[in-house]
């Protein structure tokens, strides 16, 4: 891998966009608020009256890890993602995926993965809100209401090249997550079409089981460690790196 290079992405995408890890109370609440507006309010994924107070939030929260996209020139939340982790007190304790999803699990799951408890994690609850999400046509990564990224009012036309890279910061900062915590990878739900444009960036996951109807017509993905680290182009792992630095920079702020 030829790191010559790749300052250049990373330099790129912190001029528009910084990682921030949300550890307090308040950056909590701004991640629930966002998820509420996504998954309630415009996608309709969950029901609003479950929400009375307008913060999406689940049991699986206080056993992630949280980040924040921030646009540096709106000073607005451009996307939020979650890291969940196996509880350390209760080893047994399921993920997202496995509670809602295990029926569909390819059994190299189950009899490689699964039992390695405490080794993997779930990237969970990504949201990006309306505007910033991609106008059909647009950008690199598929028609998905979730995982879309332009803004819909424009902006200018360097600004506007670097919109698509929102979802992949954000994966790459569960990546980060599950690499400061020691997991030796991580599973996704998502539609196959995304997994498929994801490659494209380096992300090598490989589906782990069947499609399902949640959320639509989504399945379970898989990235090791190991791929990660062998598929990223230098200027992925600049990028990487560089949120890496964010994290670490903003944890416990």
């Amino acid at each position: 891998m030829n790191h010559a290079i790749a300052p250049r992405l990373a330099n790129s995408f912190h001029d528009y966009f910084r990682v921030i890890s949300a550890d307090s109370p308040a950056l909590r609440a701004r991640v629930y608020r966002i998820r509420y507006q996504v998954y309630c309010e415009e996608l309709g994924y969950e029901r609003a009256e479950d929400f009375p107070d307008g913060f999406e939030r689940d049991p699986f929260d206080p056993r992630s890890r949280h980040c924040l996209l921030r646009h540096l020139g709106s000073e607005q939340y451009a996307g939020c993602v979650r890291l969940v982790m196996t509880d350390p007190a209760d080893l047994g304790s399921l993920l997202p995926f496995e509670t809602f999803c295990q029926a569909s699990l390819y059994d190299w799951v189950t009899e490689s993965i699964l039992p390695r408890r405490g080794t993997f994690g779930e990237i969970s609850r990504l949201a990006v809100p309306a505007q910033f999400r991609r106008r059909k046509g647009d950008g690199v990564l598929p028609d998905d209401d979730v995982h879309g990224v332009v803004p819909r009012s424009g902006g200018a036309t360097g600004e506007h090249r670097h919109f698509p890279y929102i979802p992949v910061g954000l994966y790459l900062a569960a990546a980060a997550i599950g690499l400061e915590a020691g997991l030796d990878g991580v599973f996704a739900m998502m539609e196959p079409r995304l997994a498929r444009h994801l490659r494209r960036f380096g992300f090598e996951f490989q589906q782990a089981g069947d499609v399902v109807d949640y959320h639509g017509q989504r399945a379970a993905f898989y990235i090791s460690r190991e791929l990660l680290f062998r598929h990223l182009d230098a200027e992925m792992y600049g990028l990487l790196e560089g949120i890496r630095h964010d994290l670490a920079a903003t944890s416990g702020t």
